[in-house]
């Protein structure tokens, strides 16, 4: 890395640690009231996100544990009503997750207090900051610099 870059790997550090930590103190963590573990709370935001039911092999290689591991985040999340699991028609093997309504809510919920908590964070701001802030930001949201890649 060069000087400036780790400059701004020190800036956006603080700056993001900053954010999360007003975010965070500003919102209720909806999977906290349903006592999830960080395994079932990233099933269920993976799930949020999906366009479709996800194979649980599919989910447990996004949350990074094992498939035996993720059948049990599963089978959790079906007794709180959170997910629902149904055969694929194409093989029966194959078991396919979708959130159940509660499962939708909670998600929704999540999102809505995340999105108030940053609303929040941005409003904070001085606008002449923020005038700069989203100026710096626009060439590098326009650019392809930051789209997820796939882990290996």
């Amino acid at each position: 890395m060069s000087t400036s870059s780790d400059v701004l790997y020190d800036q956006l550090q603080d700056f993001l640690q900053q954010v999360m930590g007003v975010m965070h103190s500003r919102t209720n963590d909806v999977a906290a009231e349903l006592d999830l573990t960080i395994n079932q709370a990233k099933t269920v935001f993976l799930l949020a996100c999906a366009p479709e039911a996800l194979p649980i092999s599919a989910i447990a290689e996004q949350v990074g544990i094992s498939v035996a591991a993720e059948g049990r985040v599963i089978d959790r999340l079906v007794k709180l009503s959170v997910v629902e699991r149904r055969e694929s028609e194409s093989d029966r093997r194959v078991k396919l997750v979708s959130l159940a309504p509660r499962g939708l809510e909670l998600a929704d919920a999540h999102g809505k207090q995340k999105a108030q908590a940053l609303r929040d964070v941005v409003d904070q701001i001085p606008p002449d900051l923020c005038a700069r802030l989203s100026a710096a930001l626009d060439p590098i949201l326009a650019g392809d610099h930051l789209r997820p890649t796939r882990k290996k």
